[in-house]
């Protein structure tokens, strides 16, 4: 057993955390999964008028003042994902009414966006459109330079149909943009070895998750090999979306009212359950296994990971030749199972209200069914509308893992609205990292929450 080690020093902290989100900025590259491409280009253009259920109130812009509007789009897509939105915005280009021409500029990850748009804040040179996270949006907000899209999106002869914005799961609208594209991180779940256990579903609740983790470690300590006796069970991850999940399937709270809350009860009984479950050897620290290498060995009957890795999970089953079915299941909670979707958002900057709306009528015409399609046959991760789910079927077909995933849509929640989110939530990570790392004791989760929360708050949540 190692020594009872000092609870974590404040500024190591800090220190960690700098260094982490530096490195964290740079984006998931998911364009390694294998596509099948199953529809066509659809050309739909924004000339038709879309049905209004409700009465709205109108932007009252005529739409003549459209014509030839240049809008100036900033992103962070990579690979192919960034050859899909040029190839659409070449086509928006090519068949809207108005004329409106989208300039389109990558800045290859999401710090070098941001700096990108620090920089041009301060010399007044911003683009019209910023495709970025949601907690730096919410920061370029805090310094009014960001659009409200709700009279857009809400308008009765620019916006949405009632039923177009039902199409989308609520959750992905941030208050003040609306969604490019979204991830979620999952439990990855082997059926095959759970069912001969004798377990016939997914765990629904964190006693469920905890008594499958400790039958596939009790299935270890049964053979005559000491030396596997950790094995089993989950194999610890500290990513910040993972403790997220976690503290949320505890009910926990990281925000609450605009002020960090790092330091709340469900927070803490969601850390003393992990825990325990590395005391129980039912949860485990890889030396030398990556956790996809360990899930396809059947060194693990869990670990959890984005869907974006999909194919890296994949290819370890593959040289495992591991004939295990497996899926993508939600983090078991008290209440109910949950996934946290994170990615970009579309973000009207301000302009003029002309640049505005044009800018607004590129985010509509993007976020079309027909062009969504394509975004998930492209990058594998989650549609953003339901509708899309029918148009993808032979891609369902050839991605059963993904399917799971996708029609866990219903379950998702969305990371704090907080602009100091973006260093904070790493915190959560660094925190747990080190609760592992040092076998911090139980009885000690409680202070390294309220330093936590220091931390937090020093860094401007509250």
């Amino acid at each position: 057993m190692m020594n009872k080690p000092p609870v974590i020093n404040r500024i190591l902290l800090i220190t960690a955390l700098v260094l982490v989100w530096t490195a964290a900025c740079a984006p998931v590259d998911p364009t390694a999964t294998p596509v099948v491409q199953t529809t066509q280009i659809i050309e739909e253009t924004t000339t038709a008028a879309l049905t209004t259920e409700t009465p709205r109130p109108s932007l009252g812009i005529d739409p003549a003042a459209l014509r030839g509007r240049e809008i100036v789009t900033w992103h962070a897509f990579v690979g192919e994902t960034q050859t899909l939105f040029e190839e659409q915005v070449s086509l928006f280009n090519s068949v809207n009414e108005w004329g409106i021409i989208i300039q389109a500029e990558g800045f290859g990850d999401y710090l070098t966006l941001d700096e990108a748009m620090q920089a041009g804040a301060v010399e007044g040179k911003i683009p019209h459109l910023l495709i970025t996270l949601p907690e730096q949006a919410l920061a370029w907000q805090a310094e009014g330079l960001v659009v409200e899209l709700a009279p857009y999106r809400d308008d009765p002869g620019f916006g949405l149909s009632d039923s177009d914005v039902a199409d989308f799961p609520a959750v992905l609208w941030t208050s003040i943009g609306a969604p490019a594209q979204r991830s979620a991180r999952y439990l990855y779940y082997n059926q095959t070895w759970a069912h001969e256990m004798g377990f016939t579903a997914p765990p629904q609740t964190p006693e469920e998750f905890r008594q499958q983790a400790c039958a596939a470690n009790a299935a270890f300590k049964s053979d005559p090999d000491p030396a596997d006796d950790g094995f089993g069970g989950w194999v610890v991850d500290d990513n910040w979306q993972t403790v997220y999940s976690w503290t949320l399937a505890f009910g926990g709270k990281s925000v609450e009212e605009g002020s960090f809350t790092l330091n709340s009860e469900g927070n803490e009984d969601a850390l003393v359950f992990l825990k325990s479950l590395y005391d129980e050897n039912c949860a485990w620290l890889p030396a030398t296994d990556t956790p996809y290498q360990a899930f396809a060995a059947r060194k693990a009957l869990f670990v959890s990971g984005d869907l974006a890795e999909l194919a890296a999970a994949r290819l370890a089953i593959s040289a495992a030749d591991s004939e295990d079915e497996w899926s993508l299941v939600p983090f078991p909670g008290t209440e109910s199972p949950l996934v946290v979707g994170y990615g970009p958002s579309y973000t009207l900057l301000r302009s003029s209200p002309e640049e505005q709306l044009a800018a607004w009528l590129f985010t509509r015409w993007m976020l079309s069914a027909g062009n969504q399609a394509r975004w998930v046959e492209t990058t594998g991760l989650l549609p953003v509308r339901y509708s899309v789910m029918d148009m993808v079927t032979p891609y369902r077909n050839a991605h059963p893992q993904w399917e799971m995933a996708a029609l866990s849509m219903d379950l998702l929640q969305a990371p704090p609205e907080l602009a100091a989110w973006r260093k904070a939530r790493y915190l959560l990570e660094d925190g747990v990292k080190t609760m592992f790392q040092v076998n911090l004791p139980v009885g000690e989760i409680p202070a390294l929450l309220e330093q936590m929360q220091e931390t937090a708050l020093d860094l401007g949540g509250g």
